[in-house]
């Protein structure tokens, strides 16, 4: 966890005292199934998709936000995430789950809830409101600092909203 980033799960802990902190702190959630990780997981850990299915070798978790099946993510319009979109690879596999920064997991995300997911960027101000307020609820205490980088990066579109659409894999 980076110095500015708490996770609900962090933040709960730190009001629900010691028992609650002990419990929490660990910040791995183990889903059980995908429908479960979009609902109670902090994070997602992505990858798009080449022809074929093969994997990029680009992954990385990330916060999101989860509406029914689909997962809602802003990124850098630098990333390799909205390159990926912008180079036609608008497939990803998506595991769902928290095992903390991917790199230092021993490939420990793999065997989270996986999904394939069809990936769209999205320019709609009305979408983008709706979908940052959901990121407000979703991670309050690092939305004072994250929120207004993510609106003002959208208006500036120096960030994208990208929406991945997943199904079962």
């Amino acid at each position: 966890m980076t110095l500015g980033r708490m996770t609900r799960r962090r933040a709960l802990a730190l009001t629900g005292g010691a028992a609650a902190a002990a419990a929490l702190m660990p910040g791995r959630l183990l889903a059980k199934t995908v429908d479960a990780g979009l609902a109670e997981s902090d994070l997602i850990y992505l990858t798009p998709l080449k022809a074929g299915g093969t994997e990029s070798a680009c992954q990385a978790e990330v916060w999101f936000v989860a509406e029914g099946r689909d997962a809602w993510v802003v990124t850098a319009q630098d990333s390799w995430r909205a390159r990926a979109l912008a180079r036609g690879y608008d497939r990803a596999r998506v595991w769902v789950g928290d095992v903390g920064v991917w790199t230092r997991s021993d490939g420990a995300y793999r065997q989270l809830p996986v999904a394939e997911a069809r990936v769209e960027r999205v320019d709609d101000p009305d979408v983008h409101t709706r979908v940052l307020a959901l990121f407000g609820a979703k991670y309050p205490l690092s939305w004072v600092l994250w929120g207004p980088r993510f609106r003002n990066g959208l208006t500036a579109r120096s960030r994208v909203m990208l929406r991945y659409r997943l199904t079962p894999a």
